[in-house]
Protein backbone atom coordinates (compact mmCIF):
# COMPACT_ATOMS: atom_id res chain seq x y z
CA UNK A 1 0.00 0.00 0.00
CA UNK A 2 1.35 3.43 -0.97
CA UNK A 3 2.21 5.86 1.82
CA UNK A 4 -0.46 8.50 2.52
CA UNK A 5 0.75 11.89 1.33
CA UNK A 6 1.13 14.51 4.07
CA UNK A 7 0.19 18.17 3.58
CA UNK A 8 0.94 21.07 5.94
CA UNK A 9 -1.01 24.28 5.29
CA UNK A 10 -0.58 27.48 7.28
CA UNK A 11 -3.49 29.77 8.08
CA UNK A 12 -6.10 27.01 7.90
CA UNK A 13 -8.57 28.06 10.57
CA UNK A 14 -10.90 29.78 8.08
CA UNK A 15 -11.35 30.99 4.52
CA UNK A 16 -9.14 29.76 1.70
CA UNK A 17 -6.80 27.80 3.95
CA UNK A 18 -9.64 25.98 5.66
CA UNK A 19 -11.41 25.20 2.37
CA UNK A 20 -8.21 23.86 0.84
CA UNK A 21 -7.32 21.73 3.85
CA UNK A 22 -10.81 20.26 3.93
CA UNK A 23 -10.82 19.44 0.21
CA UNK A 24 -7.40 17.78 0.35
CA UNK A 25 -8.41 15.73 3.41
CA UNK A 26 -11.51 14.50 1.59
CA UNK A 27 -9.34 13.51 -1.38
CA UNK A 28 -7.24 11.20 0.79
CA UNK A 29 -4.33 13.37 1.90
CA UNK A 30 -3.20 13.44 5.52
CA UNK A 31 -3.68 17.14 6.21
CA UNK A 32 -2.39 19.29 9.05
CA UNK A 33 -3.63 22.86 9.25
CA UNK A 34 -2.13 25.58 11.43
CA UNK A 35 -3.33 28.61 13.33
CA UNK A 36 -2.14 30.78 16.19
CA UNK A 37 -5.34 29.66 17.95
CA UNK A 38 -6.08 26.17 16.58
CA UNK A 39 -8.89 25.56 19.06
CA UNK A 40 -11.02 28.18 17.25
CA UNK A 41 -10.92 26.33 13.92
CA UNK A 42 -14.16 24.65 12.88
CA UNK A 43 -13.08 21.38 11.32
CA UNK A 44 -13.52 17.65 11.62
CA UNK A 45 -11.65 16.80 8.42
CA UNK A 46 -8.06 17.45 9.48
CA UNK A 47 -5.84 18.03 12.50
CA UNK A 48 -4.84 21.54 13.57
CA UNK A 49 -1.41 22.48 14.95
CA UNK A 50 -0.46 25.63 16.83
CA UNK A 51 1.77 27.96 14.80
CA UNK A 52 2.82 31.59 14.69
CA UNK A 53 4.83 32.02 11.48
CA UNK A 54 6.49 35.13 12.94
CA UNK A 55 8.35 33.02 15.53
CA UNK A 56 11.34 30.76 14.80
CA UNK A 57 10.57 28.71 17.92
CA UNK A 58 6.91 28.26 16.96
CA UNK A 59 7.80 27.19 13.43
CA UNK A 60 10.38 24.65 14.67
CA UNK A 61 7.92 23.25 17.24
CA UNK A 62 5.18 22.90 14.64
CA UNK A 63 7.35 21.04 12.13
CA UNK A 64 8.74 18.81 14.88
CA UNK A 65 5.21 17.96 16.05
CA UNK A 66 4.21 17.06 12.51
CA UNK A 67 7.26 14.84 11.99
CA UNK A 68 6.57 13.01 15.26
CA UNK A 69 3.11 12.16 13.91
CA UNK A 70 4.01 11.29 10.32
CA UNK A 71 7.76 10.92 9.78
CA UNK A 72 7.58 12.67 6.43
CA UNK A 73 6.13 15.73 4.64
CA UNK A 74 5.10 15.88 0.99
CA UNK A 75 3.49 19.31 0.52
CA UNK A 76 3.86 22.67 2.28
CA UNK A 77 1.25 25.32 1.45
CA UNK A 78 2.14 28.79 2.75
CA UNK A 79 -1.18 30.57 3.11
CA UNK A 80 -1.00 32.56 6.39
CA UNK A 81 -1.09 36.34 5.84
CA UNK A 82 -2.90 39.51 6.82
CA UNK A 83 -3.47 42.93 5.26
CA UNK A 84 -2.63 46.54 6.09
CA UNK A 85 -4.26 49.45 4.25
CA UNK A 86 -3.33 53.11 4.32
CA UNK A 87 -1.20 55.57 2.40
CA UNK A 88 2.49 54.76 2.37
CA UNK A 89 3.21 58.01 4.20
CA UNK A 90 0.68 57.08 6.88
CA UNK A 91 2.23 53.66 7.51
CA UNK A 92 4.96 53.54 10.14
CA UNK A 93 7.95 51.21 10.04
CA UNK A 94 6.66 49.67 13.28
CA UNK A 95 3.48 48.68 11.42
CA UNK A 96 5.26 47.54 8.26
CA UNK A 97 7.75 45.22 9.96
CA UNK A 98 5.16 42.82 11.53
CA UNK A 99 3.44 42.55 8.14
CA UNK A 100 6.69 41.47 6.49
CA UNK A 101 7.37 39.11 9.42
CA UNK A 102 4.06 37.34 8.80
CA UNK A 103 3.56 37.56 5.03
CA UNK A 104 7.13 37.22 3.78
CA UNK A 105 9.56 36.09 6.48
CA UNK A 106 6.90 33.68 7.75
CA UNK A 107 7.10 31.93 4.38
CA UNK A 108 10.90 31.92 4.50
CA UNK A 109 10.83 30.41 8.02
CA UNK A 110 8.46 27.65 6.99
CA UNK A 111 10.44 26.81 3.87
CA UNK A 112 13.75 26.72 5.74
CA UNK A 113 12.21 24.49 8.41
CA UNK A 114 10.91 21.86 5.97
CA UNK A 115 13.69 21.85 3.36
CA UNK A 116 16.03 19.53 5.31
CA UNK A 117 13.17 17.00 5.40
CA UNK A 118 12.36 17.34 1.71
CA UNK A 119 16.00 17.28 0.62
CA UNK A 120 16.57 14.07 2.60
CA UNK A 121 13.48 12.57 0.93
CA UNK A 122 14.60 13.89 -2.48
CA UNK A 123 10.99 14.88 -3.02
CA UNK A 124 8.45 17.45 -1.95
CA UNK A 125 6.34 20.38 -3.05
CA UNK A 126 5.99 23.98 -1.88
CA UNK A 127 3.01 26.12 -2.89
CA UNK A 128 3.11 29.77 -1.87
CA UNK A 129 -0.18 31.68 -1.89
CA UNK A 130 0.50 35.10 -3.38
CA UNK A 131 -2.16 37.51 -4.64
CA UNK A 132 -3.18 39.86 -7.40
CA UNK A 133 -1.34 42.33 -5.14
CA UNK A 134 1.86 40.42 -5.95
CA UNK A 135 1.71 41.38 -9.63
CA UNK A 136 0.06 44.83 -9.47
CA UNK A 137 0.58 47.69 -7.07
CA UNK A 138 -2.64 49.08 -5.60
CA UNK A 139 -3.08 52.51 -4.04
CA UNK A 140 -3.28 52.51 -0.25
CA UNK A 141 -2.03 48.92 -0.13
CA UNK A 142 1.67 49.52 -0.70
CA UNK A 143 3.19 47.56 2.19
CA UNK A 144 0.95 44.53 1.65
CA UNK A 145 1.81 44.63 -2.07
CA UNK A 146 5.47 44.84 -1.06
CA UNK A 147 5.20 41.62 0.94
CA UNK A 148 3.59 39.79 -1.98
CA UNK A 149 6.03 41.16 -4.57
CA UNK A 150 8.84 39.95 -2.31
CA UNK A 151 7.24 36.51 -2.17
CA UNK A 152 7.03 36.39 -5.96
CA UNK A 153 10.75 36.99 -6.48
CA UNK A 154 11.72 34.72 -3.60
CA UNK A 155 9.57 31.86 -4.90
CA UNK A 156 10.89 32.10 -8.46
CA UNK A 157 14.48 31.96 -7.19
CA UNK A 158 13.61 29.10 -4.85
CA UNK A 159 12.13 27.10 -7.71
CA UNK A 160 15.46 27.20 -9.56
CA UNK A 161 17.42 26.14 -6.47
CA UNK A 162 15.26 23.16 -5.56
CA UNK A 163 14.79 21.45 -8.93
CA UNK A 164 17.99 19.49 -8.31
CA UNK A 165 16.33 17.88 -5.28
CA UNK A 166 13.05 17.00 -7.04
CA UNK A 167 11.21 19.62 -4.96
CA UNK A 168 8.53 21.42 -6.97
CA UNK A 169 7.73 25.08 -6.24
CA UNK A 170 4.71 27.08 -7.42
CA UNK A 171 2.83 30.32 -6.80
CA UNK A 172 -0.94 30.79 -6.69
CA UNK A 173 -2.20 34.34 -7.35
CA UNK A 174 -5.88 34.53 -6.36
CA UNK A 175 -8.25 37.40 -6.92
CA UNK A 176 -11.03 38.06 -4.43
CA UNK A 177 -12.54 35.05 -2.65
CA UNK A 178 -14.52 34.83 0.58
CA UNK A 179 -12.40 34.74 3.73
CA UNK A 180 -11.84 36.50 7.05
CA UNK A 181 -9.16 38.64 5.41
CA UNK A 182 -11.22 41.85 5.52
CA UNK A 183 -12.03 41.40 9.22
CA UNK A 184 -8.38 40.72 10.05
CA UNK A 185 -7.13 43.63 7.92
CA UNK A 186 -5.50 46.52 9.76
CA UNK A 187 -5.48 50.21 8.84
CA UNK A 188 -2.44 52.44 9.28
CA UNK A 189 -2.47 54.24 12.61
CA UNK A 190 -1.35 57.60 11.22
CA UNK A 191 -3.94 59.74 9.45
CA UNK A 192 -3.08 62.56 7.04
CA UNK A 193 -6.04 64.70 5.97
CA UNK A 194 -4.90 65.09 2.37
CA UNK A 195 -5.24 61.32 1.83
CA UNK A 196 -8.51 60.85 3.73
CA UNK A 197 -11.03 60.86 0.87
CA UNK A 198 -8.94 58.70 -1.46
CA UNK A 199 -8.02 56.31 1.37
CA UNK A 200 -11.63 55.77 2.38
CA UNK A 201 -12.61 55.24 -1.26
CA UNK A 202 -9.93 52.55 -1.66
CA UNK A 203 -10.88 50.84 1.62
CA UNK A 204 -14.58 50.80 0.70
CA UNK A 205 -13.80 49.30 -2.71
CA UNK A 206 -11.75 46.59 -1.01
CA UNK A 207 -14.45 45.82 1.56
CA UNK A 208 -17.15 45.69 -1.08
CA UNK A 209 -15.01 43.36 -3.17
CA UNK A 210 -14.62 41.01 -0.21
CA UNK A 211 -18.35 41.20 0.57
CA UNK A 212 -19.22 40.16 -2.97
CA UNK A 213 -16.35 37.68 -3.31
CA UNK A 214 -16.86 34.16 -4.62
CA UNK A 215 -16.60 30.93 -2.67
CA UNK A 216 -12.92 29.89 -2.38
CA UNK A 217 -13.52 26.41 -3.81
CA UNK A 218 -12.01 27.27 -7.25
CA UNK A 219 -8.74 28.15 -5.50
CA UNK A 220 -8.83 24.91 -3.48
CA UNK A 221 -9.50 22.89 -6.61
CA UNK A 222 -6.63 24.63 -8.40
CA UNK A 223 -4.26 23.79 -5.54
CA UNK A 224 -5.37 20.15 -5.73
CA UNK A 225 -4.61 20.12 -9.48
CA UNK A 226 -1.18 21.64 -8.87
CA UNK A 227 -0.38 18.93 -6.31
CA UNK A 228 -1.52 16.18 -8.67
CA UNK A 229 0.36 17.64 -11.66
CA UNK A 230 3.67 15.89 -12.32
CA UNK A 231 5.18 19.06 -13.82
CA UNK A 232 3.47 22.07 -12.22
CA UNK A 233 4.14 25.56 -13.54
CA UNK A 234 5.61 28.41 -11.53
CA UNK A 235 2.55 30.72 -11.60
CA UNK A 236 -1.19 30.12 -11.50
CA UNK A 237 -3.82 32.86 -11.50
CA UNK A 238 -7.40 32.26 -10.38
CA UNK A 239 -10.35 34.67 -10.28
CA UNK A 240 -11.42 37.13 -12.99
CA UNK A 241 -9.56 40.07 -11.45
CA UNK A 242 -6.31 38.16 -11.14
CA UNK A 243 -6.54 36.74 -14.66
CA UNK A 244 -7.64 39.80 -16.61
CA UNK A 245 -6.16 42.89 -14.96
CA UNK A 246 -2.51 41.79 -15.44
CA UNK A 247 -3.27 40.86 -19.05
CA UNK A 248 -4.84 44.23 -19.74
CA UNK A 249 -1.89 45.92 -18.09
CA UNK A 250 0.59 44.11 -20.34
CA UNK A 251 -1.34 44.93 -23.52
CA UNK A 252 -1.87 48.63 -22.86
CA UNK A 253 0.57 51.54 -22.82
CA UNK A 254 1.61 52.15 -19.21
CA UNK A 255 0.18 55.66 -19.10
CA UNK A 256 -3.23 54.58 -20.41
CA UNK A 257 -3.62 51.81 -17.84
CA UNK A 258 -2.31 53.95 -14.98
CA UNK A 259 -4.69 56.77 -15.86
CA UNK A 260 -7.66 54.40 -15.90
CA UNK A 261 -6.81 52.93 -12.48
CA UNK A 262 -6.41 56.40 -10.97
CA UNK A 263 -9.63 57.68 -12.49
CA UNK A 264 -11.68 54.78 -11.16
CA UNK A 265 -10.07 54.33 -7.74
CA UNK A 266 -8.29 57.47 -6.62
CA UNK A 267 -10.68 60.04 -8.05
CA UNK A 268 -13.78 58.21 -6.88
CA UNK A 269 -15.61 58.19 -10.22
CA UNK A 270 -17.13 54.79 -9.43
CA UNK A 271 -20.12 54.59 -7.12
CA UNK A 272 -19.48 53.89 -3.43
CA UNK A 273 -20.80 50.31 -3.73
CA UNK A 274 -18.24 49.38 -6.38
CA UNK A 275 -15.91 46.42 -6.05
CA UNK A 276 -12.77 45.41 -7.90
CA UNK A 277 -14.79 43.61 -10.58
CA UNK A 278 -16.63 46.87 -11.27
CA UNK A 279 -13.22 48.54 -11.55
CA UNK A 280 -12.14 45.82 -13.99
CA UNK A 281 -15.16 46.47 -16.24
CA UNK A 282 -14.65 50.23 -15.98
CA UNK A 283 -10.94 49.98 -16.85
CA UNK A 284 -11.68 47.76 -19.88
CA UNK A 285 -14.29 50.24 -21.08
CA UNK A 286 -12.12 53.28 -20.40
CA UNK A 287 -8.97 51.92 -22.02
CA UNK A 288 -10.86 50.44 -24.98
CA UNK A 289 -12.42 53.78 -25.79
CA UNK A 290 -9.10 55.62 -25.46
CA UNK A 291 -7.26 53.11 -27.64
CA UNK A 292 -9.80 52.63 -30.43
CA UNK A 293 -12.06 55.68 -30.24
CA UNK A 294 -9.79 58.56 -29.22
Amino acid sequence: MSQQRVVLITGASSGLGNATASLLAKRGFKVFGTSRNPETAKTTDFEMLQLDVRSDQSVDACVQALMERTGHLDVLINNAAYGLMGASEETTILEAKPLFEANFFGVVRMVNAVLPIMRAQRSGQIINISSLAGVMGWPFDSVYCGTKYAMEGYTESLRHELKLFNIRVSLVEPGFFKSNFARAMKVSSESIDEYAQMREQAIQIFKESMRRASDPRPVSELILRIIEDKSPRLRYRVGKESVWLPRIRMLLPEGVFESAIQRHILKGIVESKAGIRDILVAVISETGKRLFWP
